[in-house]
């Protein structure tokens, strides 16, 4: 049996980093008498300058990408049924905004010194994705982080406290020099990349390579 560092960049409004993690969840599931899995979740804004208000996604995905309304009924349609073949349920709907996520990262960071952060990115995503909630509103985020078992009063004080902004902005930096530029974005005991939202059997024949190879070193 062998531990496994798993550190995860991705951000809790990205549909392709639930499925990912889901996805990974299967392999690590399949090679449960390989590896015990150390998970780590870092934080990567897909639109940081996003307005508190948020913005529609079917605009915003139209004024960003050029996404036509067909074609981003189409992908809601394969989302969904990815996200329900994996156990996640995906609630898209015409009036579905996209919202800032910094105050969520870094709630995140916070929550790893207290072994829940985990149990918050999961909420995270169910929140926004399943339940149709604005985590981009602090009242919202503690609610999420006191559901988890997170202290609301600490939970407020990293919200409020620009020093944790500022922390959050320098690690996507950092991940950003290091070659991120999309996510989800999986690296394997600090040494390798997988990119993007890969299937279960690739992932398992990945980690099975890596966690081999560095048995017979």
């Amino acid at each position: 049996m062998s531990t496994l560092r798993i550190d995860i960049v991705s951000d809790v409004v990205c549909p392709w980093c639930i499925i990912g993690y889901k996805r990974l969840e299967v392999a690590l599931e399949q090679l449960s008498d390989l590896v015990v899995a150390d998970i780590h979740w870092h934080p990567f804004e897909l639109n940081p300058a996003m307005p508190i208000e948020g913005q529609n996604l079917k605009e915003h995905l139209a004024a960003k990408y050029g996404t036509s309304d067909e074609a981003s009924a189409s992908a809601r349609e394969t989302l969904t049924q990815l996200g329900a073949d994996l156990g996640f349920q995906f609630d898209f709907y015409d009036e579905m905004r996209i919202y800032n996520t910094r105050k969520a990262h870094q709630l995140l960071m916070w929550a790893q010194s207290d072994a829940k952060q985990q149990a918050l990115e999961l909420a995270l995503f169910k929140a926004y994705f399943s339940k149709r909630m604005d985590i981009s509103q602090p009242s919202v985020l503690i609610e999420i982080a006191t559901s988890i078992g997170l202290d609301a009063d600490l939970a407020q004080k990293v919200i409020d406290d620009p020093s944790w902004a500022e922390t959050v902005a320098s690690t996507e930096q950092q991940w950003i020099e290091a070659g991120i530029n999309a996510v989800p974005a999986i690296i394997l005991n600090q040494k390798h990349l997988i990119a993007g939202a890969q299937s279960s059997q690739i992932l398992v024949d990945v980690i099975t390579e890596v966690v081999t190879k560095e048995l017979a070193d």
